[in-house]
């Protein structure tokens, strides 16, 4: 029993050396959101608060995804969110791509998808309120529309 206690202390430990990338720029693109579309002051604050995390190339990092294998969990999400959507680079979408995209926002948020309920678990202050959630879903639907209107 005792050396299976020091093994497992000992994996531990040793993992703990194995940080994975941060996903930290600190920079605002010229492909960012904001910089593509009309980003009311405050939508850009509901999304840099409850979507930006792992969707964009900034995510803020809590304390504990310095221990491992949380740390490793944490990036496979910012990984996977950022494949799906990056408001980093929404700019460098084709404007097809970045209409499925604010169509795909307004529907995830809708049906409670996002911001992802685990995520929501340790991250309180991300939760939408009824009105946040009206809010972004008409912004998405707006933007959505004037960009086929537009082009």
């Amino acid at each position: 029993m005792k050396e299976t206690v020091l093994a497992a202390a000992t994996v531990f430990v040793l993992i703990q050396f194995i940080q994975p990338a941060r996903n930290e720029s600190g920079q605002v693109l010229d492909s960012d959101i904001s910089k593509a579309l009309d980003v009311p002051e405050r939508v850009q604050g509901i999304l840099a608060r409850s979507c930006f995390d792992c969707h964009s190339n900034n995510t803020h990092y809590p304390w504990y995804t310095y221990i491992q294998p949380s740390g490793w969990f944490m990036a496979y999400h910012v990984r996977n969110g950022k494949d799906k959507l990056n408001f980093s680079e929404f700019g460098a979408y084709s404007k097809r791509r970045q209409g499925s995209k604010l169509e795909s926002i307004g529907k995830q948020i809708e049906t409670g998808a996002m911001p992802l309920p685990s995520y929501l678990l340790l991250h309180g202050n991300a939760v939408l309120s009824p009105s946040e959630k009206e809010l972004l879903i008409n912004w998405a639907t707006d933007s959505r529309d004037s960009l086929a209107t537009n082009h």
